[in-house]
């Protein structure tokens, strides 16, 4: 969860408590996703615990996360409404508030994090005027980035994501030959995404916050604006293609290949070409290094102890092991942390020989590292498809391995 929405759920959630909603109430969670495993962590520091989390993937349901079972929805109607309050903190929240309600629950429903604020489900005076305030900020934002880069094509991708940044510029030059474009400017949330545009070349980048971006979205659909391009495949902005993986299995980069850029399955994805050599790459021992990476925004957290292994694996075999870490990360335990730029950790872990980390979007920067490359994916199914994640974000020539509930960490 990025911090924009993470500073959202935490004012939410005092607001709950402030108003008296929360106290003397089971607290159940819809959705187990990393939004759900920190909005856990902030509840107890605010001295509340979870009764359990409502998931409709069957592959998750009996499943235990720091105490705290996973249950079917249905379970909720064993409880007594007016003792329950459901939070939600996954971006279904539309689609999840709707189950409860067909299902049959009465108690209160709780919004803790507005990922898509444009989508509301209302015909009153009020809510149409609130829009239409948002498509005219999101227009004049919108003519801001024209007159800052006249007659360029604008590419947008709406979340922080990595691995979804990588896939695009992979495939935008393919797209722009197609659509017959020469000059573009690419729009995303933050300095990391700018950072992967940059690998790829001098690209202009337009960085934005996430409330101004949606605005922007929404005023490019509402004013039907043909030189703005939404590269992302998960948000139905026009057609829904997730919903294709309800049919077949298909991967998250031929998503974004075929799906969203429309190009044949054949195409070749461009690679990186601005990479630089970290500065204090003398550091790091040559090969008897391993550079591990467990912090991820999306993903569901790897548990500890597989961390714990992996650390008294490699320091049993005399490597030197780091954490790579950004913002206010922690490193693992007996390990050291490092904070390499994105442009330079290609070089970091090339040095270093081996790199292990949670299946992210750092993993996509790395993939075309030359250095023994593991890739390690928490056992789950992808949205609420029969796919696991190891399906959908497979990379090929690195070790791609399924973290269960019985792993424990054998080197192969």
């Amino acid at each position: 969860m990025d911090g924009v929405h993470y500073k959202e759920m935490v004012e939410n959630v005092d607001r709950l408590i402030q108003e008296d909603v929360i106290l003397g109430k089971k607290i159940f969670l819809f959705g187990h996703c990393n939004a759900t495993e920190e909005l856990i962590d902030l509840l107890r520091d605010r001295g509340f615990e979870v009764a359990a989390i409502l998931d409709n993937n069957k592959g998750k349901q009996g499943k235990i996360y720091q105490g705290i079972e996973v249950w079917p929805p249905h379970r909720i109607l064993e409880e007594q409404p007016s003792q329950v309050l459901v939070c939600i903190a996954a971006r279904a929240y539309a689609a999840m508030a709707d189950q409860l309600r067909r299902l049959g629950y009465s108690g209160q429903i709780r919004k803790l994090v507005d990922y898509n604020s444009y989508a509301e489900y209302s015909l009153s005076a009020d809510t149409i005027n609130r829009k239409l305030q948002r498509v005219e900020r999101g227009s004049s934002l919108l003519h801001d980035m024209e007159r800052e880069y006249p007659g360029y094509f604008k590419i947008l991708c709406p979340f922080s994501a990595l691995g979804d940044i990588y896939y695009v510029m992979s495939y935008l030059p393919h797209f722009l030959q197609k659509r017959g474009k020469t000059d573009c400017v690419i729009g995303v949330i933050g300095r990391a995404c700018a950072e992967v545009v940059g690998l790829f070349g001098d690209y202009p980048v337009k960085v934005m916050r996430q409330e101004d971006m949606d605005e922007v979205i929404q005023a490019a659909l509402y004013v039907g604006d043909s030189d703005t391009f939404i590269a992302h495949q998960d948000r139905p902005y026009v057609v829904n293609l997730s919903k294709a993986l309800y049919i077949k299995k298909i991967s998250l980069e031929q998503l974004y290949c075929c799906g969203v850029f429309g190009l044949p399955v054949s195409t070749k994805p461009y690679c990186p070409v601005r990479l630089r050599e970290y500065g204090e790459l003398w550091r790091v021992r040559p090969g008897k290094s391993v550079i591990l990476s467990p912090h991820a925004k999306s993903v569901t957290s790897l548990r500890q102890e597989v961390w714990d292994q992996i650390v008294d694996y490699y320091e049993a075999k005399g490597y030197d092991c780091y954490t790579n870490v950004a913002g206010d990360e922690k490193p693992l335990s007996g390990t050291q942390p490092i904070s390499p730029a994105i442009s330079e950790i290609q070089s970091l872990v090339e040095r270093a020989g081996t790199f292990i980390g949670i299946r992210s979007g750092l993993c996509d920067v790395l993939r075309e590292a030359s250095c023994r490359k593991t890739a390690l994916y928490p056992d789950y199914n992808y949205c609420d498809t029969r796919w696991k994640a190891i399906d959908m974000y497979r990379i090929e020539g690195w070790e791609n391995i399924v973290v269960g509930e019985e792993f424990e960490w054998k080197e192969n």
